[in-house]
């Protein structure tokens, strides 16, 4: 026998821990838990997060072959949201293109505006829009931690809503790409210098490794930057959001084929 545990998520504490039972298959008085962080509600869903069980138990089977890596370059502003909202301080907007009133970069703009402004947090979007006509905003301020949110997933609603509300009844869609000091760009290179890291030890050891679970467009970070790595594949496996991404050892005559090194990049 030998002591093993997991951690799960779940909209609550009671959720994540049924969550966990479900995985093992085993009772609540079988197992220890350990709350590692409780739910939160935030504004209109947004700034929220879910619940963090670790479930001990104990088992009879043996080592697993996959190897879980945890993250080790992690990428957030570490700056908790205040308790109560803050008053707004600066509402002004840089914008470097030319915004045409009732156009869908203006709604963009007034929409983030009410958005931080109910969240009391004062931040100033610069705007700008790239060939394909997708806005690019940058939000700049003094506590982009509430904004980003635990591993960006306070950003990626935001910008969410905010397609919403400016595509909303019209045809002509315009998509809007939202970061917050360039978060987006240093998590991606994060992400590339971790799945590098992980490839070399798979190669090495020769032995198979899990990362921890990440979001679709991060999973994809990790497929694309590894896809031409030799003798290395991925693949990625469960269900959101535990859905995460795994590392394995391939043989060069293997690795040889002609089919793509990633599977399922989703």
């Amino acid at each position: 026998m030998r002591e093993t545990s997991i951690i799960v998520s779940g909209k609550t504490e009671d959720e994540a821990i049924q969550n966990a039972l479900r995985q093992i298959g085993l009772d609540r008085d079988e197992v220890s838990v350990e709350i590692l962080e409780r739910a939160k509600s935030g504004f209109l869903g947004i700034g929220g997060t879910q619940a963090s069980v670790k479930v001990t138990y104990m088992t009879d089977e043996p080592e697993p072959v996959v190897e879980t890596i945890r993250e080790e370059v992690v990428v957030e502003v570490v700056q908790e949201a205040p308790k109560k909202p803050a008053p707004v301080k600066q509402a002004a907007t840089v914008q470097t293109v030319p915004v045409e009133a009732g156009s869908q970069a203006e709604r963009a703009i007034q929409f983030l505006a009410g958005l931080f402004e109910k969240m009391g947090i004062a931040a100033e979007a610069k705007l700008t829009r790239e060939e394909s006509g997708t806005l690019h905003i940058e939000l700049v301020g003094g506590n982009m931690g509430a904004v980003i949110g635990r591993r960006g997933e306070t950003l990626d609603a935001i910008q969410h809503l905010t397609n919403y509300s400016i595509n909303r009844g019209l045809d002509n869609r315009v998509r809007v790409f939202l970061d917050a000091e360039s978060y987006r760009e240093k998590r991606e290179e994060a992400l590339i210098r971790l799945a590098n890291k992980v490839a070399e030890k798979v190669v090495r050891y020769r032995k198979n490794m899990g990362l921890e679970p990440m979001n679709a467009y991060e999973r994809h970070v990790i497929h694309t930057a590894l896809q031409d790595v030799a003798n290395v594949t991925t693949y990625s496996s469960g269900s959101d959001p535990n859905r995460r991404v795994f590392v394995a050892y391939e043989r060069t005559e293997q690795a040889s084929s002609s089919a793509p090194s990633y599977r399922e990049w989703s």
